[in-house]
């Protein structure tokens, strides 16, 4: 027992000093600004593993936490994850309430002292539709955002429950409002639209790289007005519980040759 627990602890020290240099190798080229990830294949993957759809779940958001951390090392400043869409609360009532339970769980864990958000100084923010979470997960979503709302290092975009439409036609009406109320006749841009959307509203930067798992090759009415001729669209086979820096790196590396083309 006591050689197997040594093991594993040299084996860690060494995996996580070879992420470092990965990461420092990383960091001497373009790095992007703001990285968006769909963390598809959590049931599947529970299947796979003959676990219960919750642990799936559940495991994704270790997998969340792991991959916004070495979002932060790289010093990207903008991270947004779809983590629940609006079209999920269709799903069966035993899931949904697990979700629930789970987001309120996991989002106490990421705010507490000495956790992910307070060591980086990140700001968190919970984009979507959050009058239709349960008044529990509510009440959890205004702490986790009041608590770190003076954070400015970096910012993390949670959005739940999102569904782009829904982004897209609240920042229309936003913008209608606005003319009336300045009894304005002007004609409402594409600036204007854009300025009213939820990202625009906590000041992410524009959205460098989306990155959907499972192989699945869709965006899902994520980020759809925040995808432009500048956004890359990544697609990875692997299932998002076992995403991790093996398959970022692919992806990190393919964006820094991209933009030296571009110069």
């Amino acid at each position: 027992m006591f050689i197997t627990s040594a093991y594993r602890w040299v084996l860690s020290k060494i995996t996580t000093k070879a992420q470092q240099i990965l990461l420092s190798i990383l960091s001497a080229g373009p790095i992007p600004r703001h990285v968006a990830f769909i963390m598809d294949g959590n049931r599947r993957y529970a299947r796979m593993k003959q676990k219960e759809v919750r642990e799936g779940h559940s495991d994704g958001f270790v997998t969340l936490k792991r991959m916004l951390e070495i979002c932060l090392l790289l010093d990207i400043r903008c991270v947004s994850a779809y983590a629940f869409a609006i079209e999920n609360f269709k799903r069966s009532p035993g899931e949904v309430d697990a979700l629930m339970t789970l987001a309120e769980e996991k989002l106490i864990e990421l705010c507490q002292h000495g956790d992910l958000l307070d060591k980086y100084g990140v700001r968190l923010n919970i984009l979507g539709k959050t009058e239709m979470l349960p008044a529990r997960v509510q009440r959890v979503v205004q702490a986790a955002v009041t608590q770190t709302r003076d954070n400015n290092r970096a910012i993390f975009n949670l959005c739940m429950p999102y569904a782009a439409q829904d982004e897209i036609t609240t920042a229309v009406e936003s913008c209608v409002r606005e003319n009336l109320r300045q009894g304005a006749q002007t004609r409402i841009t594409e600036r204007d639209i854009d300025a009213q959307l939820m990202t625009s509203l906590v000041d992410s930067p524009p959205l460098d790289i989306l990155i959907r798992t499972s192989g699945v090759k869709r965006l899902s009415d994520f980020l759809l007005w925040q995808c432009n001729e500048n956004t890359q669209l990544q697609f990875s086979s692997t299932y998002w519980p076992e995403f991790g820096l093996f398959d970022f790196i692919p992806i990190i590396l393919d964006y820094q040759l991209k933009v030296w083309r571009q110069k």
